[in-house]
C-alpha cells in the first residue's frame, strides 16, 4: 500500500509539473488524489537507522516532483479551493517528512503565508471546507512546524499568525481546535518569547476582558497560563516600569497596565509576586489620578474570591486602608467604592472587619460627597447580605438621616428605605427575624419630620412615605402590624410626637374635606357669598397640609369647578371607608376613571391618598387586638408597645375601633397590666363606637374603686365620654359610692384619684360630697404622723405610705380647682393655699405633725407641683410668699426633690401651661448644685429663653394678638431679684468679701449671661438687643421701687439691681446702647410699689459693686465675649427701642442725679395709672398719626400677665380721678380735674409760654447765623462736652444738623440742649418740656409695647389742653423709634430718642456721647 502511495504521489507530482495550463477541475482532481495518497503515508517508524534513512530517502524521492510542482507554480495559484488542497498537501508533506523541513528556506516564507491565510478562514464554521482547514491546523500543530518561522526570521509571519488566531477563535469552536491553536502559539513562545508577542496577548487580555469573557480573551489567558515562565520576565519588567516611571515607557499598553495587572493576577498570580508590592508606591504618590487608579486596582485584587490577597500582601492592605482617610475626596470615594466587593469576598475575615471600620469612619467624613458615598456603599452592602451585615454599620448609617447636608440626608433616606423594604420581605419569607437594628431605620426616618430645611421630610410628605414607600407593596397588613408593634417598643416621646403630627395632619384634611363636600352640597341648593368664603377658607386649610400650599390651593379651586360628581362621590367613599384594602380598591378605580392624562391627575392622586386610610386601617386595629388576645409575644415589652400603638391610632382615628368593641371589652375585663392604656383607648373612642354606657359602666365603676390610680383616671374619663344626658346622675352615684369606699378604707389611693377626676368632670356632683371628702382628707390623712407608718416605707417612691397618701389627698384637693370643659369652680382657694404654704415651709399640712425629713422633702415637692398646677388658673391668688417658697424648692436640701421639681417645671413651661415667671427657678439650679443638675438647669434655661423670646416677638408683631414687655423671658429677672432679696442667705451689710456676693448673686449672673448670649437664640442679635434693653430698664425700675411685702428688703432689691447692671456692663465692655431702653416698665404690684421715700445712696461704692463681677467663675464668659459682646453697636435699630451708643461706665449712682426712670405699678383690682410724668425731648422722627389708635388696639388686646399685677394702660385710663392720682402719683404736686390729662407741675408756664416752648418760635436769622460755627454740646450721661460743627439748619422744625469731630451726625434742637460756642465759651442751656396727653406706642420691627405718658404745661389747677395744631406738632415728636440706619452710614436726622424724667428739678436731656475732648 505504501509503495503504491509513493508511486502515486510521484506520478501526480510529475503530472502537475508537466501541466502548464491545465484546467481547474483537472488540477483539483490531481491535488485531491495527491492529498489522499499523502494521508496514507506514515512517517518512517522503524527503529533501524539504515531502514529509516532508506525510508526517508524514498519519501524525498517520491514527494520531490510534487514539492517541486508546489513551489514552482501552485503556491501562487489564485483559486481558493486549489490553494486549500495545496495547503493540505504541504501539511501532509511536513508531517511525513518531519522533523526535517521538506522545502528549502527560500520557499518556506511563501508556504507559511499560505498556511496562515488558510488559518484566517477558520472563523467560517459553516463553510464546506471547514473540516479540511481544521485538519491542516491539527497537522501543523502536531508537527510543530510553525517554529520554523522563527528559524527563518519570519517574525512578521509569527506576529500575523498570533493576530490571526485571536481574530478567528470563536466560542463555538470545538475544544480540540482551540487546543491546537494554543499548542501552536505556546510552542512559538516557548521557543522564542518576545515583547512584541506579549503585547499582542496583553492587548487581547485588556480589550476583550472588559465585557463578558470572549474566546480571544480566554485564548490569551490560556497562553499566559501555559507560558508563564517564559513571559514572566517580560510582564514584570513592563509592569514595574509602568508603576515606577510610566512616562518613560514607550508602549501604548502603558495606559492599561492596571487592568493588565488585574487580569494577569486572576489567571497567573504567581507571575506578579514581584509586581504587586510595588503598588504601594502608587498609593503613596502625590498624583491624585494615579492614587485613584491604584486604589481601584488594589480594591479589585482584594475582592478576588478565595485568593486572600489582603492577607498575603499585608503592607499593601494597610496602605490601602489609609486611603480611606486620604486628603483627596476623590481618593476616599474610590476607596469606598471597593468596600462592598471586598467584604463580600471574605465577610468574616479580619481584614473585612477593618474595612468596615474604615467605612463607618467615612460616614462621619467632613466632606458631604464622601459621606454620601459611604451611605450608598453601606446600604448596598446591607442589601447584599442582610443577615451578616454589622448592626453598628446600620445604626451609624441611619444617623446620616440627621446629617447637616440635605443631599446626604436625602440619599440616606432613599437608600435606607430600600434596605428596610428588603428586610421586611426577608422577615415575611421567614429568612430573618425582626431586628431592632433594622427597626431603627423607620424610627430615624420619622424624626425627619422635625427637619425644617428640607420640604421632602416635612410631615406633609412623610404621610406618603409611611403609606406607600416604607413597606413593600405586597406586604400584608398583619406583617406591617408586626413591624409597627416592634417600632413602638423602640419609640421615644419624640417619635410618638412625629407620628402624631403626620396622622393629625391626615385627620385634619379628612375632616376638612368632609366639611367641604357638605358645603358643596349646600351650595347647590343655596349659594351665597358667605358660603363661598367658607369654601375658600376650607381650601386654604387643606392646602396648608400639602407640600406646596399655593399650588394645592389653586388645584382645589379648579377641583371645585369640576362638574363630574363621580369625582366627589369617590372622594366621599374614600373618606368613609375604614379598611385599607377596600380603600385602595376604591382609589385605584377612581384614578383609572380619571386617567393619567387628566390635567389634575397628579393632584387628585395626592388628594385621594390623603383621603384614604392607607397608613392605618381597621385591619390594623383587629390585628393588634388579636395579638393582645393571643398573647403571641409573651413579653411585657411588646404587649405594652401593642397597647401604645393602639392608643396612638385611636387617638387620631377613633372610628377605626368600630367592629372591634367586643374584643376590646374582653381585654379590659381580663384586668391586664395594660388596662390603663386599653381604658384610655375606650375613652378616646367612646363617641365614635356603638357601645352603651350601661354595658360598660360596671367594669369602669369597679376599676374606679379597685384598679390602679392611672386606670381610675381614664375610667372616669371614659364614663364622662359615654355619659351624655345621664352624665350628672351617673357621676353623682359614682361619687357617693366612692365616698363610701373612702370611709371603708378600701384602696384609698385609687378612690382619691377617682374623686379628684370626678371633681374635674362634674363640679356639681363633687360639691354635693365636698365637705365630707375634704374633712376626711384633713382629719384622716393630713393629721396622721409618719411615725405611725414608719414600717410601711415605700421603696419605689422613696417615702412612707402615709406620706404617699397625703400627696394623693393633696392632689384630690387641687383637682377641685381645676375642672375640665371650661367649668369654673365656685370655691374659696385661700384655705388650700394656706395648706400649700405650710407644706412648702414645714413639710406638712398642719403644725404638730411628726414627719421624717424624707417625707417632708416629698411633701414640699408635691406642694410645689400643686402650686404650679394651680397657677394655670389661679395665679392671681398666689401670693409672693407662696411663689417664693415654691421657687425655693429649686434649692431644696434634697437633690432628688430639686431634680424632679426642675424637670416638672421644664415640662410645664414647654407646654406653656404655667406663667413664665416660674422659670426663674432654673437660674437657682445653675448654682450650688451637682454638675449634672447644673448642666440640666443651664439647658432648661437656654431652651426657655430661646422659645419664649421668639414667641414674644411673634406676639408683639401680631396685629391680632398684641403683646406686652412681660412676654419676654428677660422679665423673669424681676422675680429672681425679688426672690434673692428675700433669701435668708443674703450677705450682711458688714460682709466685705466680694466672693460671697458673687456666689450669692450667681443665679442672677447666670441668667443674665444666658439672656444676652447670642448662641442661645441661634445668633439672633435682635433678640439679644431686646433682652439687653429690657434688662437695663428693669434694673432702673427696680431701683425706683420698694418691696410691697417687707419694705426693709428694699435696699436689697437696689443692691441686687446694681450688681445686675454692673454685670451687664462687664459683659458688654461698655458697648451697650441704653439711652432708649423701654421708657416704662410694668412691675407686678403684688411684689413692688413705687418708692415713696428718698433714693438713698447705695451702701456700697462703685468699686465694691464691680468686685463680685471679677470674682465670678469663668463659665461661658469667653464664649460670651467671642460670640456676642452683646453686639448692640452692630445695629442702630433695636427691637424694644432704637438708640445710640452709651458708655455704661457712668453708673446708676451718677446718672440718678440727672434722670429718673418712670415705673408704673399695677394692682389686682383695676386702679389708676401711676402718674409720674414722663417728658420727652423733641425728636425729629415723624410720629405716625395712627399711633394712638394702634396703642389702644394693642392695650385692649393685651392678655392678663403671668405676674397678675401689670397695670393695664388704655386711652380711657389717661382720664383718672383726683383721688386715684393722689394715691398713685409719684411726682404730681397738684390735683387736676378728673377729666383732665395728667400733667407735670414744675416748671410752670402759661398757655402761651407752653405754646411758644413747644414750637420753639425763634428768629430764623439768629439760628442760621450758627451755621459753620464750632460748638461744644454737653452730654448729660457723662457730663462731658463734645466738639462739633453746625452744618445746617431746618427752619420748619427748628433743628440744627450737628457733625461731631468723631464723624457722627445728629439733628438737634439746640434750644433743648446745653451747648456753647468754642470761640466765646458761652454756655447756652435751655429746658424744653413737651406736653403730650396721648399714649404713645413703643414699636419697632415687630415689637409693640404700649406706654402711657403724661405731660403738658399747667399754670393753674384748671384743665389745660394744647391746641390741636400744637398737639399735632407734639405727636410728631413722641415716636421713640427712628428709622433703621445702617451701621457706618452718616445719619441725616437724629437716630435716637432721648427721654426727660421729671425729678422736681430742671429737665435734662439724656443722650449718648462717647468721645471726650
Amino acid at each position: 500500500m505504501a509503495e503504491s502511495a509513493f508511486q502515486l504521489v510521484s506520478e501526480i507530482g510529475t503530472q502537475l509539473g508537466r501541466q502548464t495550463r491545465s484546467g481547474k477541475d483537472s488540477l483539483l482532481k490531481l491535488l485531491k488524489q495527491a492529498a489522499n495518497a499523502l494521508s496514507e503515508i506514515e512517517q518512517p517508524s522503524t527503529s533501524e537507522a539504515a531502514r529509516k534513512l532508506e525510508a526517508i530517502k524514498n519519501l524525498e524521492v517520491s514527494t520531490k516532483p510534487l514539492r517541486k510542482a508546489i513551489v514552482h507554480g501552485l503556491l501562487q495559484h489564485k483559486d481558493k479551493e486549489v490553494r486549500l488542497l495545496v495547503a493540505i498537501c504541504i501539511s501532509e508533506i511536513f508531517r511525513v517528512m518531519a522533523p526535517e523541513p521538506p522545502f528549502e528556506d527560500k520557499y518556506l516564507r511563501d508556504i507559511f503565508k499560505l498556511i496562515v491565510s488558510i488559518f484566517a478562514e477558520l472563523a467560517d464554521t459553516a463553510s464546506p471546507h471547514f473540516s479540511r482547514r481544521v485538519k491542516i491546523l491539527e497537522t501543523i500543530a502536531r508537527c510543530k512546524c510553525c517554529v520554523i518561522m522563527l528559524d527563518i526570521d519570519c517574525n512578521d509571519l509569527v506576529l500575523e499568525t498570533f493576530n490571526t488566531f485571536f481574530s478567528v477563535v470563536r466560542e463555538n469552536h470545538q475544544r480540540s481546535l482551540i487546543n491546537h491553536i494554543i499548542s501552536i502559539m505556546t510552542h512559538i513562545i516557548n521557543e522564542e518569547a518576545s515583547q512584541t508577542l506579549l503585547d499582542v496577548i496583553l492587548r487581547k487580555l485588556v480589550k476583550d476582558g472588559k465585557g463578558a469573557p470572549c474566546a480571544s480573551y480566554q485564548l490569551a489567558v490560556s497562553i499566559i497560563q501555559n507560558c508563564a515562565e517564559k513571559l514572566e520576565p517580560f510582564i514584570c519588567g513592563f509592569l514595574t516600569n509602568c508603576i515606577l516611571d510610566r512616562d518613560a515607557v514607550e508602549n501604548e499598553l502603558k495606559e492599561f497596565y492596571h487592568e493588565i495587572i488585574f487580569q494577569i493576577f486572576q489567571c497567573a498570580p504567581q507571575m506578579l509576586l514581584a509586581v504587586i508590592p510595588n503598588l504601594t508606591h502608587e498609593l503613596l504618590t502625590d498624583q491624585v489620578d494615579v492614587r485613584i487608579k491604584a486604589v481601584n486596582l488594589v480594591g479589585k485584587l482584594f475582592a478576588l474570591p478565595k485568593r486572600h490577597v489582603a492577607q498575603h500582601y499585608r503592607d499593601l492592605f494597610l496602605e490601602f486602608l489609609k486611603r480611606f482617610s486620604d486628603k483627596s475626596v476623590e481618593v476616599r470615594v474610590s476607596a469606598l467604592q471597593c468596600v462592598k466587593a471586598f467584604y463580600m469576598a471574605s465577610p468574616f475575615g479580619t481584614e473585612s472587619h477593618e474595612v468596615i471600620t474604615a467605612l463607618e469612619d467615612r460616614l462621619l467624613d467632613f466632606d458631604d460627597k464622601v459621606r454620601t458615598q459611604a451611605v450608598i456603599v453601606a446600604c448596598d452592602l446591607a442589601r447584599s447580605n442582610l443577615k451578616f451585615v454589622p448592626p453598628k454599620l446600620i445604626s451609624q448609617t441611619s444617623e446620616r438621616l440627621r446629617d447637616k447636608k440635605i443631599i446626604v440626608r436625602k440619599k440616606a433616606f432613599h437608600k435606607l428605605i430600600e434596605v428596610y423594604r428588603d428586610y421586611c420581605n426577608k422577615c415575611s419569607e421567614g429568612h430573618m427575624t425582626i431586628s431592632d437594628h433594622f427597626e431603627q431605620i423607620p424610627c430615624k426616618i420619622l424624626m425627619l419630620c422635625f427637619d425644617k430645611d428640607c420640604k421632602e421630610f416635612r410631615s406633609q410628605n412623610m404621610e406618603l412615605v409611611l403609606a406607600e414607600d416604607l413597606f413593600p407593596v405586597l406586604l400584608s397588613v398583619a406583617e406591617r402590624t408586626r413591624h409597627w408593634i416592634h417600632l413602638f417598643s423602640l419609640f421615644t416621646p419624640l417619635h410618638v410626637k412625629a407620628l402624631n403630627s403626620v396622622l393629625s395632619q391626615k385627620r385634619r384634611l379628612q375632616k376638612e374635606m368632609q366639611s367641604y363636600l357638605a358645603l358643596r352640597e349646600k351650595e347647590k341648593e343655596t349659594s351665597s357669598e358667605e358660603m363661598q368664603k367658607r369654601i375658600k377658607t376650607s381650601f386654604m386649610k387643606m392646602a396648608a397640609l400639602f407640600p406646596d400650599p399655593s399650588k394645592a390651593e389653586d388645584s382645589f379651586h379648579k377641583l371645585n369647578q369640576m362638574k363630574d360628581n363621580n369625582v366627589f362621590n369617590s372622594l366621599a367613599l374614600l373618606l368613609d371607608e375604614l379598611k385599607i384594602a377596600d380603600a385602595q380598591t376604591i382609589r385605584d378605580k377612581f384614578l383609572k376613571t380619571v386617567g393619567d392624562r387628566h390635567p389634575h391627575f397628579e393632584f387628585l392622586s395626592s388628594l385621594s391618598s390623603k383621603c384614604s386610610h392607607n397608613i392605618f386601617g381597621s385591619e390594623h386595629i383587629q390585628c393588634i387586638l388579636e395579638h393582645l388576645s393571643d398573647n403571641r409575644y409573651g413579653t411585657k415589652l411588646l404587649e405594652a408597645s401593642s397597647a401604645k400603638l393602639l392608643l396612638a391610632i385611636i387617638s387620631i382615628f377613633p372610628s377605626l375601633l368600630r367592629g372591634s368593641e367586643a374584643q376590646l371589652r374582653m381585654l379590659i375585663e381580663e384586668n391586664r397590666k395594660i388596662n390603663d392604656k386599653l381604658i384610655e383607648v375606650l375613652a378616646k373612642a367612646a363617641p365614635h363606637i356603638s357601645v352603651k354606657l350601661s354595658d360598660i359602666y360596671p367594669i369602669l365603676e369597679r376599676v374606679c374603686r379597685e384598679g390602679s390610680r392611672i386606670e381610675a383616671k381614664f375610667s372616669v374619663a371614659a364614663i364622662a365620654a359615654f355619659g351624655g344626658v345621664s352624665e350628672q346622675f351617673i357621676f353623682s352615684k359614682l361619687c357617693k359610692d366612692l365616698v363610701v369606699s373612702l370611709h371603708a378604707g378600701q384602696n384609698i389611693p385609687t378612690v382619691l384619684q377617682s374623686l379628684g377626676c370626678v371633681a374635674q368632670y362634674s363640679v356639681s356632683a363633687f360639691e354635693a360630697q365636698d365637705g365630707e371628702i375634704t374633712s376626711y382628707i384633713y382629719e384622716k390623712i393630713f393629721r396622721v404622723d409618719s411615725s405611725d407608718n414608719i414600717n410601711s416605707y415605700n421603696d419605689a417612691s422613696g417615702c412612707t405610705s402615709s406620706c404617699k397618701l397625703k400627696i394623693y389627698g393633696l392632689k384630690t384637693l387641687v383637682k377641685r380647682f381645676l375642672p375640665h370643659r371650661g367649668t369654673h369652680a365656685r370655691r374659696q382657694i385661700d384655705e388650700l393655699l394656706d395648706i400649700l404654704s405650710n407644706m412648702l415651709q414645714k413639710g406638712d399640712a398642719f403644725d404638730g405633725i411628726i414627719t421624717c425629713e424624707n417625707d417632708k422633702a416629698h411633701m414640699r415637692l408635691a406642694a410645689a407641683k400643686s402650686v404650679l398646677q394651680l397657677s394655670r388658673r389661679w395665679d392671681l391668688h398666689i401670693s409672693p410668699e407662696i411663689f417664693r417658697f415654691t421657687i425655693l424648692v429649686a434649692k431644696d436640701s434634697s437633690l432628688f426633690v430639686r431634680r424632679l421639681f426642675l424637670d416638672k417645671m421644664h415640662k410645664l413651661l414647654k407646654e406653656h401651661v404655667i406663667p413664665s415667671r416660674y422659670a426663674c427657678a432654673f437660674a437657682l439650679g445653675t448654682s450650688d448644685c451637682p454638675k449634672d443638675l447644673q448642666d440640666d438647669s443651664f439647658k432648661y434655661m437656654a431652651e426657655f429663653i430661646k422659645e419664649y423670646s421668639r414667641e414674644a416677638r411673634i406676639r408683639q408683631s401680631s396685629s391680632v394678638q398684641g403683646g406686652a414687655i412681660t412676654d419676654y423671658p428677660a422679665y423673669i429677672v424681676v422675680f429672681l431679684i425679688y426672690f434673692l432679696a428675700h433669701d435668708t442667705g443674703f450677705p450682711s451689710e458688714n460682709c466685705p468679701e466680694e466672693e460671697i456676693y458673687a456666689q450669692f448673686c450667681s443665679p442672677l449672673f447666670n441668667l443674665l449671661e444666658a439672656l444676652v448670649n447670642a448662641t442661645v437664640v441661634d445668633g439672633d442679635m435682635d433678640l439679644v438687643n431686646d433682652a439687653l434693653l429690657l434688662l437695663l430698664s428693669i434694673f432702673r425700675a427696680i431701683k425706683k421701687a420698694e418691696d410691697v411685702v417687707d419694705a426693709r428688703n428694699t435696699p436689697r432689691l437696689h443692691i441686687i439691681a446694681d450688681f445686675g447692671f454692673s454685670f451687664l456692663k462687664s459683659l458688654n465692655h461698655n458697648d451697650a446702647s441704653s439711652a432708649h431702653a423701654p421708657a416704662l416698665i410694668l412691675l407686678p404690684s403684688s411684689f413692688f410699689r413705687a418708692y415713696s421715700g428718698c433714693l438713698n445712696q447705695s451702701p456700697f461704692n462703685d468699686c465694691f459693686i464691680k468686685k463680685p463681677i471679677t470674682a465670678l467663675p469663668k463659665r461661658g464668659r469667653k464664649c460670651q465675649e467671642d460670640n456676642t459682646k452683646l453686639a448692640i453697636i452692630e445695629s442702630n435699630t433695636l427691637y424694644l427701642a432704637s438708640s445710640e451708643k452709651v458708655d455704661l461706665s457712668t453708673t446708676e449712682v451718677e446718672t440718678r442725679k440727672n434722670m429718673r426712670q418712670d415705673i408704673t405699678v399695677g394692682h389686682r383690682q383695676k386702679q389708676g395709672v401711676s402718674s409720674e410724668s414722663v417728658r420727652l425731648r423733641e425728636c425729629s422722627i415723624n410720629h405716625q398719626h395712627s399711633a394712638s389708635k394702634k396703642s389702644k388696639r394693642v392695650l385692649e388686646k393685651e392678655p392678663l400677665s403671668s405676674c397678675d399685677s401689670v397695670t393695664r394702660l388704655s386711652l380711657a385710663e389717661s382720664h383718672i380721678s383726683v383721688q386715684t392720682l393722689e394715691r398713685d402719683a409719684l411726682s404730681l404736686k397738684e390735683n387736676v380735674r378728673a377729666s383732665s390729662n395728667v400733667v407735670s407741675d414744675p416748671p410752670k408756664y402759661s398757655k402761651a409760654e407752653a405754646k411758644d416752648t413747644c414750637s420753639l418760635n425763634e428768629s430764623n436769622n439768629k439760628s442760621e447765623t450758627l451755621i459753620g460755627q464750632r460748638i461744644k454740646v454737653l452730654s448729660p450721661i457723662d457730663r462731658c462736652f463734645y466738639s462739633a460743627v453746625v452744618d445746617g439748619y431746618n427752619s420748619q422744625n427748628n433743628t440744627h444738623k450737628i457733625t461731631y469731630d468723631s464723624g457722627e451726625v445728629e439733628v438737634l434742637s439746640l434750644e433743648s440742649e446745653s451747648w456753647e460756642t468754642i470761640s466765646n465759651s458761652l454756655l447756652v442751656e435751655r429746658e424744653v418740656v413737651l406736653a403730650e396727653s396721648n399714649s404713645f406706642q413703643l414699636q419697632h420691627r415687630g415689637l409693640k409695647g404700649t406706654i402711657g405718658t403724661s405731660g403738658g404745661a399747667a399754670a393753674t389747677q384748671q384743665q389745660k389742653v394744647l391746641p390741636s395744631e400744637e398737639c399735632g406738632k407734639l405727636s410728631n415728636r413722641t415716636d421713640l423709634l427712628p428709622a433703621k440706619v445702617k451701621r457706618g452710614r452718616k445719619a441725616s436726622k437724629d437716630t435716637s430718642a432721648s427721654e426727660v424724667i421729671n425729678l422736681h428739678e430742671d429737665a435734662v436731656a439724656k443722650r449718648t456721647r462717647r468721645k471726650k475732648i
